[in-house]
């Protein structure tokens, strides 16, 4: 899996004891809701606020199951016809943070945020936008915003983590183990915060990956979310192509909805290119005579 790069020990065994699940299926209540409302939309008279809720409705079902320009086709439709629709801006703020369109989803968040000025997940997306926009200065401030709505979620602490380690790693570690010492409870998300935080190791994160897991679904969304977190942690260590391996994985989840899953495929597109970047230096230097 490491595919020729130089890795660690820890990393090697990791990657061996790799957990693989049945990616999830498209639900079938999905499909028929699709075809419900498309056929609504297209036969039944509504209102104007009701047709932009279709659309809407329709915009959130595509994005679920991977359709993400047609989702993002029917969000464009119902803020033409209902422009304070605060949902459909946060949803299209994150299509345009996936295709890179920086300045587009910084709108986007700013429309939601201005309609909607509590509306906590619009702050966290419009971080993460800027996290990926290579402003993480101005990210801090809205992932710190996200993060004290529920102080005690490792999710929010790791993401507030990863904005930090791009301004000071060694004050965004300090950070992170303040926040995980202040932790009331034990659950599995906590493996992602001692990964981070040197107290365990790869290997030992992987083959805690499946405690308390009863069902796929719960097994996919456990690896979606376990991938991205490991994906980002050799990131850290500098490891790309082990980091492009766990991306990968965690895209083949087809957990669309998990925000794990959204980014993951932002992450291998920025890989790639950082990874291209060598290469095309060495073919601009002048050959020795």
């Amino acid at each position: 899996m490491s595919q020729g790069c130089t890795t660690t020990s820890g990393s090697s065994q990791g990657i061996s004891n790799l957990v693989i699940a049945e990616p999830m299926p498209i639900n079938p209540q999905s499909e028929l809701a699709l075809a419900r409302l498309s056929e609504i939309i297209q036969r039944v008279e509504v209102t104007e606020e009701q047709r932009a809720k279709l659309f809407y409705d329709r915009g959130v079902i595509f994005d679920s199951v991977g359709l993400r320009s047609l989702a993002s086709f029917d969000f464009q439709r119902a803020l033409r016809l209902q422009p304070d629709l605060v949902d459909a801006y946060n949803f299209m703020g994150i299509h345009h943070t996936q295709r890179q369109e920086f300045n587009l989803a910084y709108e986007a968040f700013d429309s939601a945020i201005e309609l909607e000025p509590q509306h906590q997940y619009a702050y966290l997306n419009r971080g993460i936008a800027l996290y990926y926009g290579g402003r993480p200065e101005m990210a801090v401030a809205d992932i710190q915003k996200f993060q004290l709505q529920e102080q005690f979620d490792p999710y929010r602490m790791v993401w507030l983590y990863l904005v930090e380690y791009e301004i000071d790693p060694e004050l965004a570690k300090k950070n992170l183990q303040d926040n995980y010492d202040s932790l009331p409870h034990n659950s599995w998300a906590n493996n992602i915060l001692r990964l981070f935080l040197g107290g365990m190791s790869e290997a030992e994160f992987i083959d805690e990956l499946t405690i308390g897991v009863t069902s796929n679904k719960e097994l996919t969304d456990r690896l979606c979310e376990g991938y991205f977190y490991l994906g980002k942690y050799n990131q850290i260590l500098e490891l790309p192509n082990n980091s492009a391996n766990y991306f990968k994985l965690a895209l083949g989840t087809n957990v669309y909805e998990f925000i794990e899953h959204r980014y993951a495929k932002l992450e291998l597109d920025l890989l790639n290119v950082s990874l291209a970047e060598p290469e095309d230096r060495a073919e601009q230097l002048p050959a020795e005579e």
